[in-house]
């Protein structure tokens, strides 16, 4: 019996030493290995996240990757100080209630209201106000001010703040989701993402290695520890994030918001290319949005720039090169226009008519009639040939199937290809291609598409491909790719060079002495195409109004399209004023650089 018992001691004792033993082997693993490994789900190794849960931390910097424009200014990242509020009991601040009065004058705001919002804090804030979630930037004044007040429950520090406050056309650009969160205390930083625009289609490419963060010890009550300093911990790494430089001029690109702002165009489009290879230099979108302010159901974050549109007259330059390039006509045909077509209850925007004209005159004056005329003479795949030609009914931006990684790389977020004939529309009917012919039924255009048209054109009829990504750089400044500019060939009956000397010609003439006349005093000597599109807009009879072109005429610098929306059927026609604008505004800015 007691050799029994002193049997079960004995393995009692063993099973005991066993379990001992593996419990210790597992702790020396734990301080030994798995300390510096990251905890499953967490971006912190063991270590780390053992201190964070002593430690209240700051985003300063997402550690995202930047955009800059073609001259390497700047277009996202802007470094700002702003006042960081930590936890304060009501007592607290009410015994520093002379500092605090202090404090809210400094940052222009009302005591209670400061009073209130510090202390319901149960983690530090970034100040931004009540009415805003936007850190606020304090000036050189400021910062002494409040240094001098001592408040050991305020600090200033630096903060990267991505966009700015402020309205801009610059939906290309978009925006992220994810940014609001400020305070960390044991846990991950927040995934910021790009939602739209450039933010979006090179989300993976500039995500980053993770924020810059500023941490403060704690104690028991969650109180920063004041005798002890804080730490900042950033990633370090030589080679990211990334640096985007895009083909956008900002100084263009705002000086243009700003003839949009002022001539009070409410909704529309102006995209300004470079002649010589499709380069996005502007795109300017109305309304404007706010990037740190996004409202989804408002719509303002979409950009119009890309987004298919009723053209009007202006889709008459694919008529007249479907005619030029099949001969269905020649400059000594004539026709006569008395204000009615006689059928499909199509009539001339000239009332009365403009009498008998030949063929340039007939694309100088946009005439219905003589359009009407010449689309009834073409079959649906020479329509479609000439528009394809032209790049309309597609996606114009420049795109890569294999770029760095990825297998299908296209920069411009939403970018509409528009239609010819819609699928339910039955072409071979003469009155469904008369319409299309003239730019209305089922024929859509995005401004883009209508300038880089201009440029095709330019180019003798070969395609382009505009650009907005330009290079992409590590952040030691090492080039990592280039995405030069490319030109396609037109397949199979596209447009000629001898086709496309004609309808520069004739866009010549649209400025000199037809619908365009009123761009004849302008800096440069112009070239384009107006159009007024008939359209419906919640009931209601509209008008989208165009004008497309480039100039100067002598040595073509820009391809310009202009498109304002939503615009009273007896309005003048606002694109064309804009567009001579804007075009003595590129005057200006090419004899300010030196270059014209």
């Amino acid at each position: 019996m007691r050799l029994i018992r002193n049997k079960r001691i004995t393995y009692g004792w063993l099973i005991l030493t066993v379990l001992i033993a593996i419990l210790t082997m597992r702790l020396a693993w734990v301080q030994l290995v798995m300390k510096h490994q990251r905890v499953p789900g967490s971006r912190h190794t063991m270590v780390e996240a053992s201190l964070i849960q002593r430690e209240r931390g700051i985003v300063l910097d997402s550690g995202r990757g930047h955009f800059t424009d073609r001259n390497g200014k700047p277009l996202t990242g802007n470094l700002i100080w702003t006042a960081v509020l930590f936890p304060a009991g009501e007592k607290e601040l009410r015994s520093a209630h002379h500092q605090v009065a202090k404090l809210a004058r400094i940052l222009g705001t009302d005591t209670n209201q400061l009073l209130q919002i510090w202390g319901k804090l149960k983690e530090p804030q970034l100040w931004h106000g009540a009415d805003s979630r936007i850190p606020r930037s304090l000036s050189k004044e400021q910062i002494e001010q409040i240094r001098e007040l001592e408040l050991p429950k305020l600090k200033v520090l630096p903060y990267e703040q991505r966009y700015g406050n402020r309205q801009s056309g610059m939906q290309w650009l978009g925006f992220v989701s994810g940014q609001r969160k400020e305070s960390l205390f044991f846990q991950d930083y927040p995934e910021i993402s790009g939602t739209s625009g450039l933010e979006k289609t090179m989300d993976s490419l500039i995500r980053g290695e993770g924020p810059t963060v500023v941490y403060f010890p704690v104690n028991s009550t969650n109180e920063v520890i004041q005798d002890m300093k804080p730490m900042v911990k950033a990633p370090d790494n030589r080679y990211y994030p990334l640096r985007v430089s895009t083909t956008i001029d900002i100084d263009i690109q705002r000086g243009i918001e700003d003839i949009t702002e002022k001539a009070g165009m409410k909704e529309g489009a102006v995209v300004v290319l470079d002649a010589r290879n499709a380069d996005i230099v502007a795109m300017v979108s109305r309304p404007f949005y706010n990037p740190e302010q996004i409202h989804p159901k408002d719509g303002q974050w979409e950009n119009r720039g890309l987004k298919a549109a009723t053209p009007g007259s202006v889709f008459k330059l694919v008529t007249a090169a479907a005619i030029l390039e099949n001969g269905l006509s020649s400059p000594n045909e004539h026709f006569h226009c008395d204000g009615e077509y006689g059928k499909f209850g199509l009539s001339c925007w000239k009332k009365g008519g403009h009498g008998t004209i030949d063929l340039r005159e007939g694309f100088a004056e946009s005439c219905n009639v003589v359009f009407a005329t010449l689309a009834e003479r073409l079959t649906p795949q020479q329509i479609i040939s000439a528009a394809s030609a032209l790049g309309f009914g597609q996606s114009v931006g420049w795109q890569s199937q294999q770029f760095l990684g990825l297998r299908s790389f296209a920069p411009l977020d939403h970018e509409e290809k528009g239609t010819v004939f819609s699928g339910s529309a039955d072409a071979s009917d003469a009155g469904v291609r008369v319409q299309t012919g003239i730019g209305q039924r089922d024929a859509a255009v995005s401004p883009l598409q209508a300038a880089n048209a201009m440029v095709t054109l330019l180019h003798g009829g070969v395609k382009t491909k505009p650009r907005i990504v330009k290079q992409i750089r590590y952040a030691n400044g090492q080039l990592l790719q280039d995405t030069n500019p490319l030109y396609e060939r037109p397949a199979g009956n596209g447009i000629s060079r001898e086709t496309s000397s004609i309808l520069l010609e004739w866009m010549e003439d649209v400025v000199q002495e037809g619908t365009g006349s009123a761009l004849n005093h302008r800096k440069w000597t112009l070239a384009g195409k107006s159009g007024t599109a008939q359209v419906k807009v919640k009931g209601r009879a509209r008008n989208n109004q165009w004008f497309v072109g480039y100039g100067p005429v002598e040595k073509p610098l820009y391809a310009v399209a202009v498109l304002v929306e939503n615009r009273s059927t007896n309005s003048s026609n606002q694109a064309t004023e804009i567009f001579g604008q804007v075009s003595d505004f590129l005057a200006s800015v090419e004899a300010g650089s030196g270059s014209a």
